[in-house]
């Protein structure tokens, strides 16, 4: 039973039997407009943004499994706030404001992928990536956003 698998970047649910997908599947004798369709459907929450794909095909039996991987947090971020860039001066240069709500959003879609075994931990991570992209959160510094995580400022909407 060998197995051989492909990895592309593809924007969110916007895949075609072309480049990138045709020429890295079509050698596998696979169906393409199914591995296509499932892509597209596993993939729509990520409209406009690319994403890893990885397809595993069983060379004898033709079956496929597909893994949607998700952006980078900071292009879930952008994304979020509809910025085009970070700032070039994190630490003098605040371009935005995240808020809470929107932090526990990305969390939730990143959540599989970050080091955390739980929201509070999660939502810190992202926290922290706002300290590098000059963004504040919920109208404070993150790192004091980070603070008032663990002092329980934003359990209620963590138990959500």
């Amino acid at each position: 039973m060998a197995k051989d698998t492909v990895e592309v970047l593809i924007e969110g649910g916007t895949a075609t039997p072309g480049p990138p997908l045709g020429p890295a599947l079509g050698p596998l004798g696979i169906n393409m407009m199914q591995v296509v369709e499932e892509i597209n459907k596993k993939s729509a929450d990520f409209a406009g943004m690319k994403v890893p794909v990885i397809i595993s095909v069983d060379r004898d039996t033709k079956d496929f499994e597909i893994e949607i991987g998700t952006p980078p947090t900071t292009a879930l971020i952008m994304e979020e706030l509809g910025i085009e860039k970070a700032s070039h001066e994190p630490g003098l240069d605040i371009v935005n404001d995240l808020p809470i709500e929107a932090a526990l959003k990305i969390t939730r879609m990143k959540f599989d992928s970050l080091l955390s075994n739980d929201y509070k931990a999660g939502i810190k991570e992202v926290m922290g990536t706002c300290v590098s992209m000059g963004l504040s959160v919920d109208g404070k510094d993150p790192r004091e956003a980070q603070k008032d995580v663990d002092a329980g400022v934003y359990d209620d909407i963590l138990s959500e």
